[in-house]
């Protein structure tokens, strides 16, 4: 187990430093720069002046090498389009509030749809299962921004149940919430449903039936322990779908949280926001699918990690 952490870690630092040398350089490539964004009206001495200050004048694989050492210093730079306010202190005020909001919408996806996915399975063909399957296919189909207008067209404006925007109580958190966790509620359903009627038929459950095991004992301690592992696999996907989709929600409902400064930032080509933020989500995705693997091992027993593989 040991050996399979140091390995994963050090795939972690490899993959993260892949994706920021990625995103710098792409970044770069696009013409232009901060202060020579059409409608700056910069004369050329001062935008010469601000490109010298934040070592934009310097050969890209200079840049480079000072982005990489402020970054091992944990130092993501000023932004440019705000001298005096920097990344860290953007993250500090806005992630806080994604996370809040994520973290209340990844726990209702996987709450509301594992619930789902055991009540359609165990209800096989009836009204209930058709209803899950439904809600499913509604929300694997409609995107999460489309349904975000939808919650604040007729819960907000005609009914008048939550507030429309910004932040500060439980009312602000509900529509956001349910807009970013309606897909994933639906994927982990669908999945959920699936793994469970496959899982009801096995022999060791037919063997607890024998033994005379209550029904939700078979249910939850035999059948859905197995029936969810698929759905932990996925985890890290959903998570990283919700936290990247909360960049277009948390804009419709004007939250403050961490979309507003990344969407701020590519507006005004910011180059320290748009690192910044791609640099901290993409290390807390990283990490994310990094726990679900030793999740997985710790939900399943039989999981064990040996030399260079897995076996199961």
């Amino acid at each position: 187990m040991l050996s399979f952490i140091l390995r994963r870690f050090l795939s972690m630092i490899v993959t993260l430093w892949l994706i920021i040398t990625l995103t710098f350089f792409l970044m770069h490539a696009a013409p232009g720069n901060p202060f020579e964004k059409e409608g700056k009206g910069l004369p050329d001495a001062v935008a010469a002046n601000l490109n010298a200050f934040y070592n934009l004048d310097k050969p890209l694989i200079v840049q480079y090498g000072l982005y990489l050492k402020n970054l091992v210093q944990f130092d993501l730079g000023p932004s440019t389009a705000s001298g005096s306010d920097t990344v860290n202190k953007m993250i500090a005020r806005g992630f806080p509030v994604s996370f809040q909001l994520g973290l209340v919408a990844i726990l209702f996806a996987i709450v509301t749809g594992i619930a789902l996915g055991v009540v359609a399975a165990l209800r096989h063909n009836r009204l209930i299962d058709y209803v899950a399957m439904v809600i499913a296919v509604i929300g694997i189909s409609v995107p999460s921004f489309v349904l975000a207008s939808l919650l604040i067209k007729y819960l907000a404006v005609e009914w008048k149940l939550f507030p429309t925007a910004t932040w500060g109580t439980w009312q602000h958190v509900v529509l956001p919430a349910l807009a970013l966790a309606f897909s994933p509620i639906a994927i982990i359903a669908r999945l959920t449903r699936t793994n469970m009627l496959e899982v009801l038929t096995a022999e060791y459950i037919e063997t607890a039936r024998a033994k005379g095991l209550s029904p939700a004992t078979i249910v939850f301690k035999h059948a859905l322990r197995n029936a969810i592992l698929p759905v932990v696999t996925l985890l890290g996907a959903l998570i990283a779908n919700i936290l990247t989709g909360s960049f277009v929600i948390e804009k419709i409902f004007a939250i403050p949280g961490m979309g507003k400064y990344f969407v701020a930032g590519i507006n005004n080509r910011d180059y320290s926001v748009i690192m910044g933020t791609t640099v901290f989500y993409s290390t807390l995705l990283i990490f994310m699918m990094f726990v679900v693997d030793v999740l997985y091992s710790i939900i399943d027993p039989r999981i064990k990690f040996h030399g260079k593989e897995r076996e199961g």
